[in-house]
């Protein structure tokens, strides 16, 4: 069987990958598909309709399975309830949805950060709702020598609750995970991968209160990255079609969902894949937490 074929984007990551049924991999193309990801850290494969058991398989490929919500791996991204109705923007659920239209990357909030994070489209709107990327590694390189200079050494808290409150939600409900008292952890603002060895920001929407800074100082620096990483050409912006699906390198790329119309319905599925505990475990943080 030939290999999957490869297509680099425009943008400095990203590569659509097509030639492949990720339902039945074979060793000699997931060989490939794992180089693709280190080389490109978000990975699109059009058209793969998979069910959600086989994408969990899939994910297993890349690592050990976050579980986000329950124990099946995988969790529905949905503005629509079993029975059909749709959920009101107030419902915690989609407060957690509106707050990922802010750059983010998966789990920071958590003692250990997530490695990779895969998504699949199901019922999508019919404008709006995509998907963008930010690469942290180009993002890194392009920094002036005193920026470099500032950072390095620089850490910052990572949490959900407190992103969250940015936008006025306060109140959980259900959805728990990321809102457990305790100390945020705490992130270097530059990160090597644990692979390539290429630094990149790890910034986003979850980081704020820098050891050192005060409050206003650390919102203006981490404002200030933020807006000049996530920049053309180190973005890419996804317009999902049924059957979909992606997955990249949180430990390198930010990710944000795009608005769109909340009176049409949305469905998604993600799962999650744990990082490593020797690279992604946050600071200061026992390992036994």
């Amino acid at each position: 069987m030939s290999e999957p074929s490869v297509q680099s984007l425009e943008a400095t990551l990203g590569a659509v990958v097509t030639g492949v049924d990720l339902s039945s991999l074979g060793e000699g193309a997931w060989r490939v598909i794992e180089r693709a990801f280190h080389e490109h850290a978000l990975l699109i494969f059009p058209g793969q309709h998979l069910a959600s058991a086989d994408q969990v398989e899939f994910a297993r490929r890349f690592g050990e399975i976050e579980h986000v919500v329950g124990d099946t791996g995988f969790v529905p991204i949905s503005n629509q309830r079993e029975d059909g109705s749709l959920l009101e923007d107030a419902h915690p659920t989609m407060q957690i949805m509106i707050g990922n239209e802010g750059w983010h990357t998966d789990s920071s909030y958590m003692p250990l950060a997530a490695k990779a994070s895969m998504l699949s489209a199901h019922v999508v709107p019919t404008r709006g709702g995509e998907t963008e990327w930010a690469d942290m590694r180009a993002a890194y390189e392009v920094l002036d020598d005193e920026t470099r200079r500032r950072i390095a050494g620089l850490a910052a808290r990572h949490s959900l609750k407190h992103s969250q409150a940015k936008i006025g939600h306060t109140e959980p409900g259900d959805f728990s995970y990321g809102f457990a008292d305790g100390d945020p952890p705490l992130r270097p603002l530059v990160k090597v991968h644990p692979v390539t060895k290429r630094p990149s920001l790890f910034i986003g929407r979850h980081a704020y209160g820098i050891p050192g800074l005060d409050t206003a100082e650390s919102e203006k620096l981490l404002a200030e990255l933020l807006e000049q990483a996530c920049q053309p050409p180190r973005t890419h912006c996804h317009a999902w079609q049924p059957g979909d699906l992606a997955v990249w390198d949180n430990r390198c790329v930010l990710h944000r969902a795009r608005p769109y119309d909340h009176g049409e319905v949305r469905v998604m599925v993600h799962t999650r894949v744990a990082g490593d505990p020797a690279s992604e475990w946050a600071e200061g943080l026992a390992e036994s937490a």
